[in-house]
């Protein structure tokens, strides 16, 4: 049985989709209140399409070869939590995936909860953002998109979510946060309207056998395609920036309920996502990264691939080439047992599937 969820934050249509069966159970083998090894993955799986519904046609033919290589890259990872980006927003996409996708093949994999909302890519703002004269074009969106939804997320889990006590930061003003790194001469009137979530910022609590883990997951702008006001450059360092101050419990932060603060004091939570963001190469607003990878609140385990080190996308070589842009970035309170990225040499199982997005899976085994 399938039970969908909706819940309405302010101005914000957020869904949350569920599945009740045994499976939110304790794993076999594993006793309740016994530590156990979790897997918490991150995941660029590029499925995007250039229009809307497209993806759910490619979804509900379940025969999409980009699709179906990438739901083998999850299989072969089998992480207990996945945080998917650039997964197009629309009504039944996510149990498409699920049952034509991940529950088929070699080895199928079930996560009976699952959460999604709205997104800011391709949402219309009603303004010229861009300066061309119109207000309807992909430039002109709270985030860069074709249409509403494009470029989306999804977090996939084996353990239940706490769908009441999610929190999402989409509708947040980039003037609202202290000290922002906004160019008002490039935005000019509209700057104090601009949203700071190019998609959307969310803290989804997961309960692991009484234990609650908040993924704090989103997927900043690319600090690229913009010109010498660096729009794009300090906005994915102020999105950066939110995550962080988020978990270091910042209270100007207002979520799309109206609820103010960041993350309580103490919780346990682990930072997920795309952050379009190296320490030392590509073309970041200095710092952007370091924000994360600096706070005292998390650790590091740097995932590494015996392909590419701790890089983690594939991008045009010699500019930017591959850079580390995709993180799992865990709070110290929780133990890593492991980590890596799925990187196969060429020739090794699995090298086959690395064309299904210019990003690598990257994952953490976690001790609970």
């Amino acid at each position: 049985m399938r039970l969908t969820r909706v819940l309405l934050a302010a101005s914000v249509l957020a869904a949350s989709v569920h599945t009740l069966t045994a499976c939110s159970a304790p794993a076999a083998d594993e006793p309740p209140g016994d530590p156990r090894t979790v897997r918490v993955a991150t995941y660029n799986a590029s499925m995007n399409r250039p229009a809307a519904g497209d993806l759910v046609a490619a979804l509900r033919s379940g025969t999409d070869p980009q699709i179906r290589s990438v739901a083998d890259v999850v299989q072969r990872n089998a992480p207990d939590m996945l945080l998917l980006n650039e997964f197009d927003y629309s009504d039944g996409a996510v149990d498409l995936f699920r049952d034509n996708y991940l529950a088929v093949g070699d080895a199928p994999i079930d996560y009976p909860f699952a959460y999604t909302a709205p997104v800011n890519t391709g949402e219309p703002s009603g303004l010229d953002l861009d300066g061309d004269g119109r207000s309807d074009g992909p430039n002109d969106a709270w985030g860069f998109g074709q249409f509403p939804g494009q470029y989306g997320m999804v977090v996939l889990s084996k353990f239940p979510l706490d769908a009441a006590a999610v929190r999402t930061f989409q509708t947040f003003r980039w003037a609202d946060m202290p000290d922002n790194l906004l160019p008002r001469e490039y935005y000019g009137a509209n700057s104090d309207a601009l949203r700071l979530s190019s998609k959307s910022h969310w803290d989804v609590p997961v309960d692991i056998d009484g234990r609650v883990i908040h993924l704090v997951v989103s997927h900043p702008t690319p600090p690229s395609f913009d010109g010498p006001e660096d729009r794009n450059g300090r906005r994915n360092h102020d999105e950066i920036r939110l995550t962080a101050d988020y978990i270091a419990g910042a209270d100007y932060l207002v979520d799309d309920t109206g609820l103010a603060g960041g993350l309580p004091n103490g919780s346990s939570f682990v930072v997920l996502g795309d952050q379009n963001s190296d320490p030392v190469d590509g073309d970041s607003y200095p710092g952007a990264i370091a924000q994360l990878l600096d706070s005292p609140a998390l650790q590091d385990p740097e995932p590494t691939s015996p392909t590419a080190g701790t890089d983690t996308a594939d991008f045009a070589d010699p500019v930017p080439g591959d850079l580390r842009v995709d993180y799992v970035l865990p709070s110290t309170d929780l133990t890593v047992t492991g980590s890596g990225v799925f990187w196969p040499a060429p020739g090794d199982p699995g090298a086959e599937l690395l064309s299904a997005s210019d990003h690598r899976l990257v994952w953490v085994d976690l001790q609970v």
